[in-house]
């Protein structure tokens, strides 16, 4: 079995293999071009990887090879009657315009007893769904119809939100839990006909109501793989825990000590209390805390946290780690950063050894077998 790491870029997406515990780069797709998610779907063996163009828009692109070739299929459009909210807009000017894609924030397969199933989540805020493996994309309008939408979900340092956390149940494929930047966390139990919000608990200090029921901001959520009723969530305003899935959130976070905001997540694959997150100052300044690179994980559902620097950069150190740039496959991890900084741990994060040092700001890593 060959073990491949899929680094979506600011310019262009890198492949790297593993080769009795060395990773080589093996590949470079879309030159130049960013990257703004890349994964393989372990159902179909299919690699996937959207494309940011800029002037020419978003793009996606399939492989049916490990990424030696690619076709592009048509991305997700949103029906003619969708709007979306100009939130400040001037005098006198429309308050809404269409919606239009303008990002793709994330791919994922739906359950295992729905092998065509794939789901994308969007920038402005829209999750679609896919029946045949991607040939056609609809938007899940139960979500999208939520009256709150309009009012309550903004973009959060971009100018719509991003739905950027999508968590399939593995005992029931139709109950799916979403995140959205800025709106909150959102759950279906009947297959995206129907949603409701699971923000109880959480905070938002940017809302006149740090406690309204919308409008927060989840980083990243996801469910653990051993017991799905507990649901993480890296959130702007702190880490914060649900272990009776996602009814009720509870603050973990050590105010005070690195662990607090962040964006990335990884859970481990067999123990529900085991976490790590990638630690950044807050959500002004957006760098490593005391310019020093450290992961923490807890080990006991959050009640305490380690910090693990060992083989990490200490000094005059600024990266920052995307939602999407840290991921877990058994006691391996590895993030990249946005100043191009790529890490690997295989003992759990105790001690790291870097891949390198000079690749362009990474968005998103993932692992892969094949």
């Amino acid at each position: 079995m060959t073990e491949m790491m899929i680094l979506g870029t600011r310019k262009g997406l890198l492949l790297f293999e593993e080769n009795r515990g060395e990773w080589r780069f093996c590949r470079e797709v879309f030159k130049a071009t960013p990257v703004s998610y890349a994964m393989h779907n372990p159902r179909t063996g299919m690699m996937w990887a959207a494309l940011d163009h800029g002037h020419w828009g978003t793009k996606l692109h399939r492989s049916r090879d490990m990424g030696a070739t690619w076709d592009e299929i048509p991305t997700p459009t949103y029906p003619e009657n969708a709007e979306v909210n100009i939130r400040f807009a001037a005098e006198n000017m429309p308050s809404t315009k269409p919606a239009t894609l303008s990002y793709i924030w994330l791919i994922a397969p739906g359950g295992n007893d729905q092998p065509e199933r794939m789901y994308i989540g969007t920038e402005p805020g829209g999750l679609f769904q896919s029946d045949d493996g991607g040939e056609t994309f609809n938007l899940v309008e139960g979500l999208w119809d939520r009256p709150e939408r309009q009012e309550w979900w903004f973009g959060g340092g971009r100018d719509f939100p991003g739905l950027c956390s999508i968590c399939v149940d593995p005992r029931d494929s139709k109950h799916v839990l979403v995140g959205i930047s800025v709106g909150g966390v959102y759950e279906t139990h009947d297959d995206g006909k129907t949603w409701e919000a699971r923000n109880k608990g959480l905070s938002a200090d940017f809302l006149p109501e740090p406690q309204a029921e919308f409008g927060h901001d989840p980083h990243f959520i996801l469910t653990s793989p051993s017991n799905p009723d507990v649901v993480w969530q890296q959130n702007h305003c702190g880490i914060f825990r649900s272990t009776d899935g996602a009814k009720n959130w509870q603050d973990i976070s050590q105010k005070g000590t690195p662990a607090y905001f962040g964006f990335a997540l990884a859970l481990d694959e067999k123990d529900a209390d085991t976490a790590w997150v990638v630690p950044a100052i807050d959500a002004e300044y957006r760098t490593a805390v005391d310019t020093a690179v450290c992961v923490c994980r807890t080990e006991d559902g959050g009640k305490s946290w380690t910090q693990l620097r060992e083989g990490l950069p200490q000094d005059h150190a600024y990266d920052v780690v995307f939602r999407h740039a840290l991921d877990l496959k058994g006691d391996r991890l590895a993030f990249g950063t946005t100043t191009g900084n790529v890490y690997i741990s295989d003992d759990r994060g105790d001690t790291w050894r870097d891949l390198g040092h000079n690749f362009p700001p990474i968005y998103s890593v993932r692992f892969a077998s094949t």
